[in-house]
């Protein structure tokens, strides 16, 4: 059998501040709340737009270091796979799907009235010497670039 693929990429706006937990075996987890909005025409030529909301979930030292940068309406891309969990409620089964990040890159942008220096959390102005900060990996790994193989060139180069 064929080992499969279960890879997600979103950029999306944080639709609610991050909720940053520790599990009972002492294991950091954030929960964030990601939209995601797509343009498309319907059948009318009348241009629609639909949001779509995901569950994301960061675990370990990377899930302290975000708590800490993120806020509500940040836009950010993220990377990683997606996991379907199943319990009981009434006695009835019930599902949840989430995408548990692997990569998340602060992009540096919110989804309303610009990215204030006041709006961000006080360790991210710092970070960013107080000016609209550079996209950035967030601390605690990843690469510079989050495709594979990263990016050679000068940043003048990037062709987006």
């Amino acid at each position: 059998m064929a080992e499969g693929l279960n890879r997600v990429m979103l950029i999306g706006n944080l639709g609610a501040d991050p909720e940053l937990r520790v599990t009972p075996g002492g294991q950091s987890v954030l929960k964030l709340r990601l939209a995601t909005n797509e343009s498309y025409l319907d059948k009318n030529n009348v241009r629609q737009e639909r949001t779509e909301w995901h569950r994301v979930t960061v675990w370990g030292r990377r899930a302290e270091a975000l708590g800490k940068l993120l806020a509500k309406g940040e836009t950010i891309y993220v990377e990683g796979r997606i996991s379907t969990t199943s319990y009981e409620k009434d006695g009835e089964k019930k599902y949840s799907t989430e995408v548990v990040a692997t990569n998340i890159i602060l992009t540096g942008g919110r989804s309303r009235g610009g990215d204030r220096e006041d709006d961000r959390p006080a360790e991210r102005r710092q970070a960013s010497g107080g000016g609209a900060p550079a996209p950035k990996t967030a601390p605690g790994g990843g690469d510079d670039f989050p495709f594979e193989g990263g990016y050679q060139g000068q940043s003048d180069d990037i062709p987006f």
